[in-house]
């Protein structure tokens, strides 16, 4: 059973769409009570990181979701601004991050990009992992994802970084830690890619 963290940030129904359509079980966790008995997390995100940190503080779950991924280990899964909170503290809030995995999120350099609209970063990159991650089985060789992001994840500890991309410099786009994984991209506007990734977390 694959759970879906509602916190008023995110396309939840994306997800679920989804996982239907890989006939694979999946419900919504709007409250605390909705965490219980879960087996495996997502936790999406998009805009501005304080918003989603004080939305999700605000949500009453976090002390259960803290608690789900530290103490009893379930494996979850940050996406986008998801997966920066995940991060200690991000240069684009104030608020402190989750602090699920020793990183902090940093802005892109703009004197580095070519592009004429240098940020966002929108559209379709390669991915490029640099591990055996169990999220990439049968994408080591073509991965091709939707990005939609100004900010970076970036790593405290190198064997954290499970692949890369490249956006004006080369950038860590995917990241584990023990049971917590986090993805930049977004595998639910990623067509197949997406879903082979998404299949593959509801498989650990």
């Amino acid at each position: 059973m694959i759970t879906i963290i509602d916190y008023g940030v995110g396309n939840i129904n994306a997800f679920v769409n989804v996982y239907k359509r890989l006939n694979i079980p999946v419900k919504i966790a709007k409250t605390k009570e909705d965490l219980q008995y879960v087996e495996k997390l997502i936790l999406p995100g998009v805009g501005h990181f304080d918003h989603a940190m004080s939305e999700l503080n605000a949500s009453g779950m976090r002390e259960t979701l803290d608690h789900l991924v530290l103490n009893e280990g379930l494996p979850v899964l940050g996406i986008c601004v998801g997966m920066q909170m995940m991060a200690n503290y991000s240069d684009e809030g104030k608020l402190k991050g989750l602090g699920w995995i020793d990183a902090s999120v940093r802005l892109f350099d703009e004197t580095k990009i070519n592009q004429v609209t240098r940020l966002p970063h929108m559209g379709w990159n390669d991915v490029k992992p640099v591990t055996n991650s169990p999220l990439f089985i049968g994408l080591e060789k073509e991965a091709i994802f939707y990005f939609l992001h100004s900010y970076y994840f970036e790593c405290n500890i190198k064997d954290d970084i499970q692949a890369f991309a490249d956006y004006g410099e080369e950038f860590t786009c995917a990241v584990s830690f023990k049971n917590r994984y986090g993805i930049q991209f977004h595998p639910e506007k990623s067509h197949h890619y997406g879903e082979i990734l998404l299949n593959n977390f509801a498989k650990l």
